[in-house]
């Protein structure tokens, strides 16, 4: 079996842990368990390269590992900050923002599985192990995997302290982290502790879905408010004290830098570095004292939950009736929907993606700031900004490919199926209507109340646009069928194909930008959106089959 390093280093404990009423032997069996099974998982990060012909060799590769290295370039890039000037208080700032962002959508996307996982209670539970025994194993399971992780990342930021900046910067620095992650599980954990307490069953795993996405877009904004909070004036950074940048976590980290190795006795300072020392130990020390009823509250995952209600099935019924024509294509169309609404591990993976999609228009929008308020957008292109909702289009569309339940996919070939294109077409479809027009219909409600109502045939048209980029992703990245692989065999390569469809879709909102300076320019737009639309689209016209059997048969 797979040992990791990091047990050998905890055999030189085995006496503390014995001292602490620990079985250790039994404890370090689970935890290699454990690392075993994390070794081969694919990190989300990454993806995953060629699928080796020894599968036994590839099972035994540590796949969180071997990715590191991505996470320490984005190190690296945070180290940037750490070289200009020396501001401490925001450059460790932005380097906390940078670090915390990252880990914690690590740790969601990654190792919730872990901070939610029952199958230690019910395989274990059942054993003669003690309890004290299981939550050692796994509170050294999440630790494990955030130093590697935060080593990963952190490890060119510390070189760049102790060079340039001296040995006490440097055990500052490594304070700071420990109290960073200790905050991050602690966070982590309670918000699923009161989603825990309040629902149960398929419900429960559907709101801990959202959870994940509230806190990717929480930490987005976050990022962006602590960029905010500083005024660069002639080269020089200072900060104007508000009452909101106490719930500005990272600056908490970053104060006692500028407290204890530049002396500044400033008060705001003074209190930043007094939340960011009692804040997590405080949060760390509730979470211990909970986690037995977390593990109670966790039993809940595997309740089924209640059946759903009849008329839940009525909304895509009549949807497939409106965009879809013929009765394949219709059934299609339902299918695709039920497995993006239901469908664990494609939710996980897929609906963070939204959350960017919801949020990166608006923070192109507030970039440049509003001094003189709202009313200066009117009159200006900026509602073109919107077609950065469509920024992860690409993305979503690459993802229909997989799913967990992959194989089911043998229906394909025993239904007596026509022509595949209408799975491709009904599938596209679906995921159009019921994962990208929702958001593009909000985000246009939003942007009329910005802009006003003249911006409509602008909307129109951006609406459009992404229809038809919906149709080129499909052609340019599908070549297989819908939710027939597994989420295993995504490669790295993939992720790259999507970077020029992106710069596509800047390619839809500069041609609009052109248009709009043209008399009249956005309705010829429009109708060419439109003809190319009927074209692509069309039941009754071929190109969509002929694109589609091209992409395949590549």
């Amino acid at each position: 079996m797979y040992e990791p390093r990091s047990l050998k280093l905890l055999d030189r404990l085995q006496g503390l842990f014995s001292r602490l009423g620990i079985d250790y032997p039994v404890m370090r069996r689970i935890l290699q368990v454990k690392l075993t099974m994390d070794a081969r998982r694919v990190p989300t990060i990454v993806g995953k390269s060629k699928q080796s012909s020894d599968s036994s060799t590839m099972n035994e590769r540590n796949q969180f590992v071997r990715s590191l290295w991505v996470y320490a370039i984005y190190g690296a890039l945070c180290s940037v900050f750490m070289w200009v000037g020396d501001n401490y208080f925001f450059q460790m700032s932005l380097t906390f923002g940078i670090l915390m962002f990252i880990i914690m959508t690590s740790l969601i996307s990654d190792f919730s599985s872990v901070l939610l996982d029952i199958r230690d209670r019910n395989i274990l539970a059942t054993k003669p192990v003690h309890r004290r025994t299981l939550a050692m194993a796994k509170a050294l399971h999440i630790c494990i995997y955030l130093i590697m992780l935060t080593g990963a990342i952190a490890s060119i930021p510390l070189a760049t302290a102790l060079i340039k900046y001296g040995i006490v910067f440097f055990l500052i620095f490594v304070v700071e982290l420990i109290l960073m992650n200790l905050l991050i599980v602690a966070l982590t954990a309670l918000i699923y502790l009161t989603v825990l307490k309040f629902f149960d069953g398929e419900k429960l795993k559907d709101i801990i879905n959202y959870v994940q996405i509230g806190l990717t877009i929480a930490m987005t904004i976050g990022y962006q408010l602590l960029s905010r909070m500083f005024n660069l004036i002639d080269i020089q950074v200072t900060i104007q004290p508000k009452w909101y940048q106490f719930y500005i976590i990272p600056v908490w980290f970053a104060a006692p830098f500028e407290s204890v190795l530049h002396r500044n006795g400033n008060l705001i300072f003074t209190v930043f570095s007094l939340l960011g020392l009692v804040i997590p130990i405080l949060a760390f020390m509730i979470y211990i004292r909970l986690m037995p009823s977390m593990e109670r509250h966790l039993q809940k995952l595997a309740d089924p939950g209640g059946r759903p209600s009849r008329g839940r099935g009525r909304l895509p019924y009549w949807l497939s009736r409106i965009f879809c024509s013929s009765p394949q294509e219709q059934g299609f169309f339902r299918l695709a929907w039920s497995m993006m609404g239901n469908e664990r591990d494609f939710k996980l993976k897929v609906y963070p993606i939204l959350g960017f999609s919801i949020i990166f228009p608006f923070i192109f929008l507030f970039g440049s700031g509003l001094g003189g308020g709202i009313s200066e957008l009117r009159g200006t292109g900026k509602y073109l900004f919107i077609y950065f909702s469509g920024a992860m289009i690409s993305t979503i569309i690459m993802m229909l490919q997989y799913s967990s339940k992959y194989k089911a996919s043998w229906i394909y070939k025993a239904l007596p199926i026509s022509d595949k294109v209408q799975i491709y077409r009904g599938t596209l479809v679906a995921a159009f209507v019921r994962l990208i027009m929702p958001l593009f219909i909000l985000q246009g409600i939003i942007f009329c109340f910005l802009f006003g109502v003249v911006i409509i045939p602008d909307l129109i048209t951006a609406g459009l646009g992404m229809l038809l980029y919906t149709a080129v992703c499909h052609f340019l990245l599908h070549n297989n069928l819908p939710f027939s692989r597994p989420f295993e065999a995504v490669q790295q390569s993939a992720g790259i194909k999507t970077l020029p469809l992106m710069l596509l879709l800047g390619g839809f909102g500069v041609l609009h930008l052109v248009m709009t300076r043209i008399h009249y320019g956005v309705y010829a737009y429009t109708l060419l959106l439109i003809v190319l639309n009927f074209f692509v689209w069309h039941p009754n016209r071929k190109l969509f089959g002929k694109l589609t059997r091209r992409v395949g048969q590549e």
